[in-house]
């Protein structure tokens, strides 16, 4: 009898455990599809009375986009055209002409010429801005229509009308067959030692790197420099190909979790190694990210590799494409992933931003230590941390925003343009002279503006008080100089990127690789440790 009772508390527990589930989850469907017919009714009585026309696309595009701005940055919305671009960027093929682009109300600004590609044997320069396209001006165009004019189907030709330095030029252009190629630059740098860089993470990035190892070992390879400096990430699944190449099979490379049981999951090596003696040193910096992490990360908890060079961005957030209506899609974080020895890098909070929208770290509330598989403490919260620290300043704030701006990129074409007969590319330094020039040039460009140069520029406006203009020029002297000073503080790395950048101007993309492999100070401290085998494997003996 006894038992009979409790069996149906049990039941009665369930039944109201299931009703509670049930109601919780229909009141939840129920104000979903409540807020989607408010927004509905909306749009209608917009679009039938708002005395002036609306664009439904443009307007529906601005909603959708402010409602995710508050999540993190890595959940966006993809219109038909983002949809095409992005499965471009992860193919790695597309038909076009061998550029990337700056958009602008001028026009398309070439920011950089592939070398070999139509746009460089028509002699397009980076800095020229094409004007018009087969008779048409495209100034002023929205973005989205811009991006349609350089892409199409291979060899198909065009005009185009160019601004350059004030002179208008026209030229011819057959658009090719663009591949992209992650591994762009694959050679020795001594005798035993080989070098490869992978700047992004398509569907070629593993193919391209087994490409490029097995060619270094004809040459003689017996040590690896694997350069992931500044590369942003992409596929998940290239990144564990990656680590398997050099971990054994079986081994756990990562980790998700997630809120949909079936998106997390634990992924592991496939396949055969392609070389687990190998010494290995990899480089990172502050722009090494996502599927950059994850295999710096496994490399590192497995005691595979010592990573050299800068603390890595800490993004630990999983991406998934979803389909949605008319051939859109939405990019959502569906999880974070885990390293194999359980630490999440991920470093910002976007979910507990607070009232004014500052972000908080999570290593602002301590971090973890964790072991890697010989004993060596690793720490999660904020990024990959080497096992070795390059000996360089950190980014600050104001340095940030001077790289997002174009004022690198504008000062660098001006240089160009006054340099154009400089040869002696090997010995080229950029000295403390030309950053002092280069502050002087801040002061006449546009792009980089500063929070607080924003907002006394609008209160000045604001004002109609004509009788401060005195105050206020004296004011804006003193944001100049605040700002230039604290980019100061940042000397060392913002002369490294503008040197590299000049030599892009002349050498391309490759010219400036073979350059690094003698005067990169990182690359040579790899090298130098390379050669150190008694110190290399001391490192990752944790003793």
């Amino acid at each position: 009898m006894k038992k009979l009772l409790v069996n149906k508390k049990v039941v009665i527990l369930l039944l109201v455990g299931t009703l509670l589930l049930t109601y919780s989850f229909q009141s939840k469907f129920f104000e979903v599809a409540k807020q989607i017919e408010i927004y509905n009714t909306l749009f209608k009585e917009l679009n039938m009375y708002y005395v002036d026309e609306i664009n439904p696309a443009e307007l529906t595009n601005k909603a959708i986009k402010n409602t995710l701005k508050d999540l993190d940055p890595y959940t966006n919305f993809y219109n038909e055209q983002d949809v095409e671009t992005a499965r471009i960027r992860r193919a790695g093929e597309y038909g076009g002409i061998g550029v990337s682009v700056y958009y602008s109300k001028k026009g398309i600004e070439l920011q950089e010429i592939y070398k070999g590609f139509s746009a460089d044997k028509a002699g397009l320069k980076a800095g020229d801005v094409i004007i018009s396209v087969d008779n048409q001006s495209i100034k002023n165009m929205e973005r989205d229509q811009l991006s349609m004019f350089l892409k199409g189907t291979p060899n198909s030709k065009f005009s185009v009308e160019v601004d350059r330095q004030g002179t208008i030029l026209t030229k011819e252009i057959t658009r090719d067959k663009v591949i992209v190629n992650p591994v762009p630059f694959a050679e020795m740098i001594d005798e035993e030692t080989g070098y490869i860089t992978l700047t992004r993470f398509n569907e070629k990035a593993s193919s391209e790197i087994k490409k490029a190892y097995k060619k270094l070992k004809k040459l003689g390879m017996k040590k690896l420099v694997f350069d992931l400096r500044s590369n942003p990430g992409g596929s998940l699944l290239e990144s564990i190909r990656i680590s398997n190449f050099f971990l054994p099979k079986g081994k756990t490379i990562v980790t998700t979790k997630a809120k949909i049981k079936k998106w997390s999951n634990t992924y592991k090596t496939q396949n055969e190694p392609l070389d687990l003696q190998i010494p290995i040193v990899v480089l990172i910096n502050e722009r090494s990210a996502s599927a950059s992490e994850i295999v710096s990360g496994s490399l590192q908890d497995y005691d595979r590799a010592v990573l050299l060079g800068k603390r890595s961005f800490g993004k630990g957030l999983v991406q998934r494409y979803r389909d949605l209506m008319y051939g859109t899609q939405l990019k959502l974080t569906i999880s974070k992933y885990y390293t194999p020895s359980g630490r999440c890098i991920q470093e910002l909070d976007y979910t507990n931003r607070d009232d004014q929208g500052h972000i908080p770290k999570f290593s602002d509330r301590g971090v973890n230590a964790f072991k890697t598989q010989n004993g060596r403490t690793v720490y999660d919260g904020g990024g990959v941390k080497p096992d070795i620290e390059m000996n360089t300043t950190n980014r600050n704030k104001t340095t940030e925003s001077l790289l997002q701006s174009r004022a690198v990129f504008n000062y660098v074409t001006r240089y160009y343009y006054n340099n154009k007969d400089f040869k002696d590319f090997e010995n080229f330094e950029f000295k403390n002279s030309d950053f002092k020039d280069f502050t002087k040039y801040l002061k006449t460009d546009t792009t980089f503006v500063t929070e607080q140069e924003a907002l006394f520029k609008k209160a000045y406006l604001a004002s109609h008080n004509s009788n401060i203009s005195s105050e206020y020029n004296a004011i804006k002297e003193q944001l100049y100089k605040d700002k230039i000073d604290k980019i100061s503080k940042n000397k060392d790395i913002i002369s490294e990127i503008l040197k590299i950048k000049i030599l892009e101007r002349y050498l391309y993309k490759e010219g400036v690789y073979k350059y690094n492999l003698t005067k990169d100070k990182v690359i040579a401290n790899a090298v130098s440790l390379l050669k150190d085998n008694k110190q290399y494997y001391k490192i990752l003996s944790g003793k």
